[in-house]
């Protein structure tokens, strides 16, 4: 079981940045591949940036040059920066751990970024 922690959404402008972290339990997070979704109302949810546990990275294309994820292993922690928001940016940002070989997910409870002037 691996339990995940997101933190750091909130209310920012438009053109404004925010910065999500995840912090996931366990000792084998140096393997999971993490990412990053979000789900906005009466939308599906949708994969924002996935980092794999050898470093590599993709972006949904609406948020390509705009959103960096990235992992500190020694800290069990993913981070989403998140610049330049846009009012569509808004919605519920969930945490994600796939598990190698078995491709089991987790989801963290998700952290609720607004965009608004």
């Amino acid at each position: 079981q691996v339990q995940l922690v997101e933190s750091g959404g909130g209310l920012v402008q438009p053109g404004g940045s925010l910065k999500l972290s995840c912090a996931a339990s366990g000792s084998a997070f140096t393997i999971y591949t993490m990412g990053w979704f979000r789900q906005a109302p009466g939308k599906q949810r949708e994969l924002v940036a996935r980092i794999t546990s050898g470093g590599s990275t993709n972006y949904a294309d609406s948020m390509k040059g705009r959103f960096t994820i990235a992992r500190d292993n020694a800290k069990n922690t993913v981070y989403l920066q998140m610049n330049s928001l846009k009012p569509e940016d808004t919605a519920v940002y969930y945490c994600n751990a796939k598990i190698p070989l078995t491709n089991q997910m987790y989801w963290g409870q998700g952290t609720q970024v607004t965009v608004s002037s």
